[in-house]
């Protein structure tokens, strides 16, 4: 018995050779290996069996895997190795006499194994390594004079891994000369994009696309501009004059302009001077501007109306532009062939905190196209309203889109309004200044101020509602704007809030539904004030609420259930030989047998 064990064990210790029992440190992406690893067996190369069963699996590198320094041994025969990455350079040593954190060749650090301290390695800082692996249950013996390992894949297959290395791996090629006539060559091969401008870089469209901003000329200073149509920003409105007008985008913006020193502003601000608005010319295309001095791609901006210029009058400033309107003949691909300007003028007081608004509307039509039918007030959807498109009204015989309250910059009232969008639930406000006047005149004031000049009488149904077809529009209910005050004399009851309610719904096929009004009214609520010998400011409120009342089908129902239907007589014969059996003879089969024929029949027929 003993003899046998110790020739098994010889049997044992002749497979297994010195250098193969070492005891795994981590993954080749992990620690330092020891040196067992790197091969420091027997000079026949490291021993491996597919049955080892004393060594721990480890996960499966990749071919080429960021892993730890191979150390390399002082001498073949020599047991001391050096265990500290060596590198030639450590790109993450990046604070002198400091250890910097997960930088495992950083010198400072005085760590034999730096992944027993940081979580990883920063990239760079530990030298690139091959795995090359194959099926550990292929291997025998290995003679590689590589280091060489059994490692767990992702699908806990055991694979036999040898460690390749491959100089070439951690080096870049050689770095390559440049000079002035290789510098183009390379940059164009290796270069991205670029920051230059497209104006340097393209060569302009043919033509103007929806939305391509307007060229302009200035033949005075010889300078390529843009059209611009100044909007509001922020919570006061500022303007903004750098907004570019979009080709074929008819538009309307307002904004505010507030004045420190009206009385300087008034001659040197060419915001409020017409003449800036006009003292240029318009290219046809977008390609004019490689030529912008040659006069056929030239379009000159022609006044309607002559417009002075500002000038100062005692306390008042004169001929302030209030209002821009430009109006666009356009001519498809043949570009723009006319531009006309109109202006609103006013007058400023000269005051501390003196505020302007200013109105910029844009509007395109088709060349020689008639100015009655450019001014047609587009659909608000055919025949369904869009969302987001005004929601139209009727008062006396003009068709318009119903307004709410807007404010201007400093939050008094402004002559402007916002018109109500369909679908869009909103809320605006602004403050009402109130001069002592008759009650009456107050009422009249925060009425007119609520729902504009004259109150709304009907609203569209549709959105391509005709004005002249009354069938068409629906009455709004609206409750008495003006109320008296009871037990007051000196009060005067006014209205402070107007509430818009819009009753709509889906109509038509569940494929291509139309919304329409079913119904709106007006909700006015009001409040006492004291008629005082000052000046007041009222806020004032409206609100719009849309209410889908829509009403969906019923779903539609399963499919039909398949009723058998058989003659009356069907079982007829069944019956009277079921009963002649039970009358004659008791017990007997031959009914029960005929009938389960016959049902077996009919079944068989069935399936058939």
């Amino acid at each position: 018995m003993c003899t046998s064990q110790l020739a098994l064990l010889q049997v044992l210790f002749l497979l297994v050779p010195e250098g193969v029992w070492s005891q795994p440190s981590s993954s080749p992406s992990g620690a330092v290996p020891t040196p067992s690893d790197v091969g420091l067996g027997s000079p026949g190369g490291t021993l491996q069996s597919s049955s080892e069963g004393s060594e721990t699996p480890w996960p499966v590198p990749g071919i080429s895997t960021v892993g730890p320094t191979v150390v390399t041994p002082s001498a073949p025969g020599n047991g001391t190795v050096d265990l500290f990455p060596v590198l030639p350079i450590c790109v993450c040593d990046l604070t002198p006499g400091t250890c910097d954190i997960n930088c495992c060749c950083d010198k400072d650090c005085y760590l034999l194994h730096p992944r027993t301290v940081f979580s990883f390695c920063l990239p760079g800082s530990v030298r690139s390594s091959s795995w090359v692996c194959v099926d550990n249950s292929l291997i025998f013996r290995s003679n590689s004079p590589f280091p060489s390992r059994v490692f767990m894949d992702s699908s806990g297959i055991r694979q036999f891994c040898v460690h390749v290395n491959d100089s070439e791996l951690n080096y870049f090629q050689k770095l390559q000369k440049v000079n002035a006539t290789r510098f183009e060559a390379l940059a164009t091969e290796f270069g991205g994009g670029s920051f230059t401008s497209t104006f340097q870089t393209q060569s302009p469209p043919p033509h103007y696309r929806a939305g391509d901003p307007i060229l302009t000329y200035f033949p005075t200073w010889s300078v390529i501009s843009l059209l611009r149509q100044p909007a509001g920003v922020g919570a006061w409105g500022l303007c903004a004059e750098n907004n570019p007008a979009g080709f074929l985008e008819s538009k309307s913006t307002t904004c505010a302009r507030f004045f420190k020193n009206l009385t300087s502003s008034c001659t040197l601000d060419p915001a409020l001077n017409a003449a800036s608005y006009y003292n240029f010319t318009v290219l046809k295309v977008p390609k004019g501007m490689t030529d912008p001095q040659n006069l056929k791609f030239q379009v000159p901006v022609t006044l309607v109306s002559e417009a002075d210029p500002p000038f100062l009058s005692g306390n008042t400033c004169q001929n302030v532009v209030s209002q821009v309107i430009y109006e666009i003949e356009t001519n498809g691909t043949f570009g723009i062939q006319k531009v006309s300007v109109s202006f609103g003028q006013t007058n400023l007081t000269v005051e501390p905190g003196t505020s302007l608004e200013q109105h910029f509307i844009i509007r395109f039509r088709a060349f020689q196209q008639s100015i009655a039918t450019s001014f047609t007030r587009p659909r608000s959807g055919n025949p369904g309203y869009l969302v987001g498109k005004p929601l139209l009204a009727i008062t006396g015989d003009l068709s318009h889109p119903m307004t709410v309250l807007q404010s201007q910059g400093d939050g008094i009232c402004s002559v402007k309004r916002h018109e109500v969008q369909f679908g869009v639930n909103a809320v605006s406000g602004c403050k009402l200044r109130l001069k002592k006047v008759a009650c009456s005149h107050l009422q009249q004031e925060t009425c007119e101020a609520l729902h504009g000049k004259t109150s709304p009488e009907l609203v569209a149904i549709f959105g391509n509602a005709d004005p002249a077809r009354k069938s068409e529009w629906t009455r709004i209910l609206s409750s008495n704007c003006s109320v008296s005050a009871m037990h007051c004399t000196s009060c005067c009851v006014i209205p402070v809030s107007l509430e818009i309610q819009v009753l709509w719904a889906y109509i038509g096929l569940q494929s291509n539904p139309q919304a329409h009004v079913s119904g709106a009214r007006f909700l006015y609520r009001y409040q006492s004030v004291k008629i005082s010998q000052q000046i007041i400011d009222v806020p004032l409120t409206t609100v719009v609420t849309f209410v889908d009342i829509t009403q969906k089908p019923e779903p539609p129902r399963g499919q039909p259930r398949i009723d058998w239907k058989l003659p009356f007589d069907f079982f007829f014969p069944f019956k009277v030989a079921f009963s002649r059996g039970v009358d004659s003879q008791k017990g007997s089969a031959s009914p029960i047998l005929i009938l389960c024929l016959l049902v077996l029949g009919v079944l068989k027929l069935e399936t058939r």
